[in-house]
């Protein structure tokens, strides 16, 4: 028994199989509508996504009452993006299977830099595939795959429009002001200070005239905690005590660090916990950090009782809520 291997020999290309584009015409124009209706479906995602981006209001909510702003927004430009990039790869693997050409080529290895024969071949080969790719004999293809990727080559560009406008104030102001209603959250009820025992914790919101409608960052910006506790426990200066009434003290519910909502309070110690970073703020002492890596006191609301006897505020917050930014007034 001999050990030697067989000699390896080339075996060729298989025999060419035609598609049916490549005979019959007809198949050739149906393969073409569809590659430009998948360029065109590209397109309604695209549009899909600058809608999303500027034009989402609360009109949406009339179809799809469970989503809010935000999450309409995040919902619709993930699904138009989508869309025009997929629909796009879609149109250009169907093109390629069934219009360009199929024909294998061979071409052989070479060292470093090819002949200039070599080269010019290939150039005039490239020229030849790209004359029977017949994409200047189908401008329907043509048109629409531009239509597609001009659109979505805008999508990056529309973003830009997050640079501005500059925010100029509404970082630093809230919809609290002097005479604003103290209402539960949720419900909307009025509060008195008989509502709230003394260990007691409420989360409220200002009331709203009737017809405002209360947004997402409304909610995030005026969310406040109302604690109460017995009024000789406060470990607090002559003015910071002046903004309680009866033992009730108010702070945003927004933590200084990082902006989680502080949810936690313990009442045998009076301290307040943001569970993200376990910032840990003091009630007796105007919300004074004690631990963890919040750098300043939660806000401060100043609240008293109108003429009803229900809570209101005094005055908007004494600093801006939540995480330090650029220019925050640092009072």
């Amino acid at each position: 028994m001999s050990n030697e291997l067989a000699p390896l020999t080339d075996p060729g290309l298989p025999e060419h199989v035609h598609r049916k584009a490549d005979v019959d015409p007809r198949a050739a124009k149906k393969a073409e509508r569809q590659v430009g209706i998948l360029f065109l479906l590209s397109v309604v995602g695209t549009l899909l996504f600058i809608y999303a981006y500027v034009g989402i209001d609360e009109s949406i909510f009339i179809f799809l009452p469970v989503l809010g702003n935000t999450n309409a927004h995040q919902l619709f430009l993930g699904l138009g993006l989508a869309m025009a990039l997929f629909f796009i790869g879609m149109a250009a693997v169907h093109w390629a299977k069934t219009l360009m050409p199929d024909h294998e080529v061979i071409d052989q290895r070479k060292e470093q830099r090819s002949k200039d024969e070599d080269r010019s071949a290939f150039v005039s080969t490239v020229k030849e595939r790209a004359g029977e790719a017949g994409l200047g004999r189908r401008p329907f293809i043509k048109r629409t795959m531009g239509l597609a990727l001009g659109l979505v080559g805008l999508s990056p560009i529309l973003l830009l429009r997050d640079l501005g406008p500059l925010p100029e104030n509404e970082l630093n102001e809230t919809n609290w002001k002097a005479g604003t209603r103290l209402v539960t959250d949720p419900g909307d009820r009025p509060i008195k200070p008989s509502d709230l025992e003394v260990g007691g914790v409420a989360q409220v919101q200002p009331a709203f005239p009737e017809g405002k409608v209360r947004h997402l960052d409304d909610i995030g910006k005026d969310s406040v905690l109302l604690i109460r506790i017995r009024p000789e426990e406060f470990n607090l200066d002559a003015e910071r005590l002046s903004w309680t009434h009866e033992g009730i003290i108010a702070f945003s519910k927004i933590c200084s660090h990082m902006g989680c909502a502080v949810a936690l309070y313990e009442q045998t110690t009076k301290h307040l916990l943001c569970p993200c970073h376990q910032s840990t703020f003091d009630v007796t002492r105007a919300a004074k950090v004690i631990f963890g890596p919040a750098a300043r006191p939660l806000p401060q609301l100043a609240i008293t009782v109108d003429s009803e006897g229900y809570l209101v505020a005094k005055a908007p917050f004494n600093q801006a809520v939540g995480p330090s930014f650029w220019e925050r007034d640092s009072k």
